[in-house]
Parts: C-alpha cells; sequence; structure tokens
C-alpha cells in the first residue's frame, strides 16, 4: 500500500529524564511533541532547539508524518514505512497517536531514507524553503 508522509520542519530531540520526573519548564509542544511517562522513565520528543545542553537526550532527529488518520483495525501501516527503511539500514524512532504515526530518522540518514521511501512507492512531502 502506497503511503504519503510529510517531511515535518526542524530538527528533534528524544530526551530520557529519570522516573517520576515532572514535566520540565523548557519543554515547549510544537510541530511534533510528544511525553511518555513509564515506571522507568519519562521520554520527551521536541523541538532540539529547546533542550539544555545537560539533558540525556539523543539530538538531530527528522520527523516524517504518516498522512491519517488510520483506523485502529487496520493492520500493516507502520510496517509499509518501517521495512524499506530496514533494508537501506536505517534507525527510526517511532510515536504513535491516536489518528497517526511519526516515523523519526537521523538528519544524516534522511537522503538515504527518502530515496528507500520514494522507491517503495510512497510519497513523501517535503517543506517549501522560506
Amino acid at each position: 500500500m502506497a503511503l504519503t508522509l510529510k517531511l515535518l520542519q526542524g530538527q528533534f530531540a528524544v530526551c530520557r529524564l529519570p522516573a517520576g520526573s515532572a514535566l520540565p519548564a523548557w519543554f515547549v509542544h510544537g510541530a511534533l511533541s510528544h511525553v511518555s511517562w513509564t515506571d522507568e522513565e519519562l521520554s520527551i520528543v521536541c523541538d532540539e532547539a529547546h533542550v539544555p545542553e545537560d539533558v540525556q537526550c539523543e539530538r538531530g532527529w527528522r520527523s516524517l508524518m504518516l498522512h491519517g488518520p488510520f483506523a485502529f483495525d487496520l493492520t500493516g501501516i507502520l510496517a509499509q514505512v518501517l521495512l524499506p527503511l530496514a533494508a537501506a539500514n536505517v534507525g527510526i524512532f517511532a510515536v504513535s497517536t491516536f489518528d497517526t504515526d511519526y516515523v523519526m530518522v537521523k538528519q544524516s540518514q534522511l537522503a538515504t531514507s527518502l530515496d528507500a521511501l520514494r522507491a517503495a512507492g510512497h510519497t513523501v512531502n517535503e517543506p517549501i524553503a522560506r
């Protein structure tokens, strides 16, 4: 199944804070912001420009939004994107929302990722340069 994806502007960070942490003051929601609390950690995805240098994180992620919404009983949607990326040896970080999924790849692997997705028949819309 061919999908349409949208490359979001900017670079993102995936951060890890200690379990039980409150949402930090530096967290600002933007084009993609995601927070997950578990018994082991607080994970935050946000614009990397807002993350202080001393926070444990992985910077330099670009985000591709799958155009949804997708019904919950639909299967294999994420696999349609992940399989071509895996074949191209691209690591990912994925985030899901009620309506759709976001697949993040490192900036250094963006060109390879876009080529692999397009070769698999997907459409990727890139932001217009300002």
